[in-house]
């Protein structure tokens, strides 16, 4: 049988058509394939973008993840409690809703531990505090709080700020705190301070705590200065009293079910990117401070701070709060002496 050079020539036109169409799925299948890899990393904290952990999220954290991932790790940023307060960011990562957030101490009731980032006078100065929670005493509570929290890493820690106290009422030394009210972070060492300073304490989330202070249900709180100013606290405060009585940090952490999934390449890069989120986040915030300070100033708030004197009858009337801490909890002497020790 013999086959005509038109019918040779359109069995070869089919076969290739057949190869093109072949191939062009193929391209289609990966590129499918390719696009399902790429990651969106949702991150939420409850800072405005202002806030030195939240300005390193923009700056450092994402560009260092998208770049280094060639663009299969996408991050998008969630500022100012847009994913929800701090109980509701805390719960989001340990329920896989939300792939990271920056949190302080929401779960400090269930690991006790956590407390150590509210420790009242604990550190020498920022760069002291900087030195402990970017060395191997922050990376020793990482592995025990997984192992607390199976569902969550903590990658890093990062500064909250130098807490202080506001107030629309007189507060230029110790006697003012008496009679007050202040709003104060629901954990017993924030409102111990306040109880043992004379003043009263009311627990209010940081989103609603505007409100509070420009309509008086509380005459102040405490904050640092990067706080005040991120939150626009001056606006309805008058008196700053920067006493400096706790160093607070904020973590990084991560949901365990996003985490596991991604390639040990990609976790190096998310792992790394927090950890440089963080010391960049540091020297900012340690920076920041005396700008803050004439900030507040030049906006017309009385800013006072602490003498010696002062500082060391404030630890004097705390007193029965850190004996009752030390009392209550075995870690809290040998860690806070670790801490303590720390070059």
């Amino acid at each position: 049988m013999q086959i005509s050079k038109r019918s040779l020539l359109m069995m070869v036109l089919c076969v290739t058509s057949l190869f093109v169409l072949g191939c062009k799925k193929k391209e289609q299948a990966a590129g499918q394939i390719a696009e399902q890899k790429k990651v969106t990393i949702k991150v939420g904290d409850n800072w405005g973008a202002s806030h030195p952990m939240a300005a390193a999220l923009d700056n450092v954290f994402k560009p260092q993840v998208e770049q280094a991932s060639g663009g299969a790790l996408t991050v998008d940023i969630y500022h100012s409690g847009t994913l929800g307060n701090e109980a509701d960011l805390w719960n989001g990562v340990r329920n896989g809703t939300i792939e990271i957030a920056i949190v302080g101490t929401p779960m400090n009731q269930e690991y006790p531990t956590m407390m150590i980032s509210d420790w009242p006078f604990l550190y020498r100065d920022l760069s002291h505090a900087k030195k402990v929670w970017t060395g191997p005493i922050a990376e020793e509570i990482n592995t025990e709080f997984h192992q607390k929290f199976p569902t969550v890493y903590m990658l890093a820690w990062g500064p909250n700020s130098a807490r202080t106290f506001t107030s629309n009422k007189k507060l230029t030394s110790v006697d003012d705190f008496k009679g007050q009210k202040f709003r104060m972070p629901g954990n017993p060492i924030h409102v111990g301070i306040a109880e043992n300073l004379g003043a009263s304490a009311q627990v209010i989330p940081l989103g609603e705590l505007f409100s509070a202070l420009e309509t008086g249900v509380v005459d102040g709180q405490d904050n640092g200065m990067v706080t005040v100013i991120s939150e626009a606290f001056y606006e309805v405060q008058k008196y700053l009293y920067e006493t400096n009585h706790i160093i607070a940090t904020l973590e990084i952490i991560v949901s365990a079910s996003f985490y596991d999934k991604l390639t040990p390449a990609q976790q190096e890069i998310v792992s790394s990117a927090a950890k440089a989120t963080t010391v960049n986040a540091w020297d900012d915030y340690i920076k920041s401070v005396d700008n803050d300070r004439q900030f507040l100033k030049d906006k017309g708030v009385t800013v006072t701070p602490t003498t010696s004197a002062d500082q060391t009858r404030i630890i004097q009337m705390i007193q029965p709060l850190t004996d009752q801490l030390f009392a209550q909890h075995a870690w809290a002497k040998p860690l806070t002496d670790r801490i303590k020790a720390v070059q």
